[in-house]
């Protein structure tokens, strides 16, 4: 039974698909839906272009499914890229966007797919503390009051936890990041062949949001 994996690049889907793969699962291919909207409600838009880098190193097929990033129209570009795809399920990285994962879901069911979401409801800090442990994974986007430079740029460790975890106190941010307080990369997992490299990092700012720019990836 082989599997399609939504994933930007980030920590929660990176991690989503290590459980499929700790599991037994066959993950076929990488999935990224590149929105030209970079607000789109359902998906990330910084640094895709290390998603080609990761499916070489988990031995699967990237798919990048192109979107204007329009609400709800967005949905249905990714139910057209998924359809001809031939495989039997879907894994994604939702935590708690009952948005995100009834979206995905009703899409799945369209197209009689299973949908296997290992980090449903996981508690947040279990999770930041398992991405810390086996991952390489850093910060790429910062997007609320209370971060920014305290994160962006840094590798997720025990120690940025902390900061996480106090912001959260203070700001009531979602630790895990869920509501889009920030966005993450991952450079090296169990299942990958061998880390991504990449170019200088570059910051970028603008009002709240800053984000970390990456020219190149191999």
């Amino acid at each position: 039974m082989s599997w399609a994996a939504l994933t930007s690049g980030g920590k929660d889907s990176i991690l989503a698909v290590q459980k499929a793969i700790d599991t037994g699962m066959q993950v076929s291919h990488l999935v990224t839906v590149v929105p030209k909207n970079h607000d789109s409600y359902m998906f990330h838009s910084a640094n895709l272009s290390a998603v080609p880098v990761m499916a070489e190193r988990c031995g699967a097929v990237y798919l990048e499914i192109p979107s204007e990033g329009v609400k709800e129209e967005e949905v249905a570009d990714l139910e057209a890229g998924l359809a001809p795809l031939g495989v039997e399920g879907v894994i994604v990285g939702a935590i708690e966007s009952e948005y995100q994962r009834s979206r995905v879901a009703a899409v799945c069911e369209r197209l009689g797919l299973i949908l296997y979401a290992p980090l449903w409801k996981m508690d947040p800090l279990t999770l930041m503390h398992e991405v810390a442990s086996r991952m390489d994974a850093f910060i790429v986007v910062c997007a609320a009051d209370g971060l920014g430079d305290n994160i962006l740029g840094k590798k997720i460790d025990e120690k940025l936890i902390d900061v996480l975890v106090s912001v959260h106190k203070s700001r009531r941010i979602h630790l895990a990041g869920e509501g889009g307080e920030y966005e993450s990369l991952v450079l090296n997992a169990p299942c990958f062949s061998s880390p991504v490299r990449h170019s200088e990092m570059k910051y970028r700012y603008e009002g709240l949001r800053g984000e970390v720019v990456i020219d190149r990836f191999w």
